[in-house]
């Protein structure tokens, strides 16, 4: 529950959004992936984002060979990268059940990648995770870099996410 002052400065109870994370990290890396943080700060993107009620999403932790090749096959680039973004909105013959929450989409990310760009910026696995989960769930939701105005836009957004979800206990989100 998240609180807040209404008039007169009477405290109104807010509902926190449920998210549904779901996270398949490849068994090689089981080690260096805390599941918790990542589905913490997935939650803190989603909630800063304004993203309200239940909504579903996928994070994927793999390998720079899968990701090469879902690179190759979506975007026509032969080549391994951090992080793809799979919007389910993008997918015209996405099917979701009538009773389901809507599904944001899949947020895929190569641990290799991951790892060599913490050693390259000097800090932790985890934070260089974080960042990347953070700059997929902002493509899910619509923000891209491909002019200045917007990659400025979209980075201001990550720092912004980034920051604060280090300093906020992520309580006011709850996932599953």
């Amino acid at each position: 529950m998240r609180e807040t002052k209404g008039p007169e400065g009477a405290s109104d109870k807010i509902p926190a959004p449920s998210y549904r994370i779901a996270i398949q990290v490849a068994p090689r890396f089981r080690a260096k992936v805390d599941e918790g943080s990542l589905r913490r700060v997935a939650a803190e993107a989603l909630s800063q984002e304004g993203v309200e009620g239940e909504t579903e999403l996928s994070l994927i932790i793999t390998d720079d060979e899968a990701i090469r090749e879902l690179n190759r096959q979506f975007r026509g680039v032969d080549a391994p990268t951090d992080v793809l973004a799979f919007g389910a909105r993008a997918e015209e013959h996405f099917v979701i059940a009538p009773e389901s929450p809507p599904y944001l989409g899949d947020v895929v990310i190569s641990c290799q990648r991951a790892l060599a760009q913490a050693e390259e910026w000097g800090h932790a696995i985890v934070e260089e995770l974080r960042l990347l989960v953070i700059h997929g769930i902002l493509h899910l939701l619509g923000y891209d870099h491909q002019q200045e105005a917007a990659a400025r836009k979209m980075r201001e957004r990550e720092e912004r996410i980034s920051l604060d979800s280090q300093m906020v206990g992520w309580s006011n989100s709850q996932t599953t």
